[in-house]
C-alpha cells in the first residue's frame, strides 16, 4: 500500500470514530480532552517541521478554525478547575497540565508518525463537528492504537 493510502487509511478509519465511540464524558472531561488534542497537535507540528511531513501550516488552519471550539473547551476547564480548587491553585494546575501534555509529546507521538498527524490534523481543520473532534481525541490521545485504528492499517 502507497503511502498516499495508508494516509488515507488513517484519516478514514479516524473519521468513522465519531459514529463508533460512546459519548459518557462530563463537559469538564470533554474539555480536557479538547485542550490535550490542540496540545498534541501544537507540539507534534513543531516536532515535525523539519521532515518531508512538516504540518505547522495544517495546525495553524486548525489552530485557527477551531479557535472558538478551543476557547471553549479552556474556558469550561478553567470554570470546572477555579470551582474545585480556587482561581489561583486552578492557574497552577492548568499550567501543570499543558506542560506535561507538552513534554509528553515532545519526544513524539507514541504510535503516529508525522504523516499520519498532518493528514489528520488537516482533516480536523475542516470539520465543525464537535463530537468528532471528541472521538479523534479519545482515540489518539491513547499509549497504543485502538482496534478501529489497527483495522484501518490492514
Amino acid at each position: 500500500m502507497g503511502k498516499f493510502h495508508t494516509l488515507a487509511a488513517v484519516a478514514a478509519a479516524l473519521s468513522s470514530l465519531a459514529v463508533s465511540s460512546p459519548v459518557a464524558a462530563t463537559p469538564a472531561s470533554d474539555a480536557a480532552a479538547l485542550r490535550k488534542l490542540d496540545i498534541m497537535l501544537m507540539v507534534s507540528s513543531l516536532r515535525c517541521r523539519f521532515g518531508g511531513d512538516n504540518f505547522q501550516s495544517d495546525y495553524e488552519q486548525f489552530s485557527t478554525s477551531q479557535h472558538t471550539t478551543m476557547q471553549a473547551a479552556y474556558a469550561t476547564l478553567q470554570a470546572d478547575y477555579n470551582a474545585r480548587l480556587g482561581p489561583a491553585k486552578a492557574k497552577k494546575a492548568l499550567d501543570t497540565i499543558s506542560v506535561s501534555m507538552a513534554n509528553q509529546y515532545g519526544q513524539g507521538h507514541p504510535w503516529l508518525g508525522c504523516g499520519d498527524l498532518k493528514v489528520m490534523t488537516r482533516d480536523l481543520a475542516g470539520t465543525g463537528d464537535r463530537a468528532r473532534l471528541l472521538a479523534v481525541a479519545d482515540d489518539v490521545l491513547r499509549d497504543s492504537p485502538s482496534a478501529v485504528y489497527l483495522a484501518s492499517r490492514r
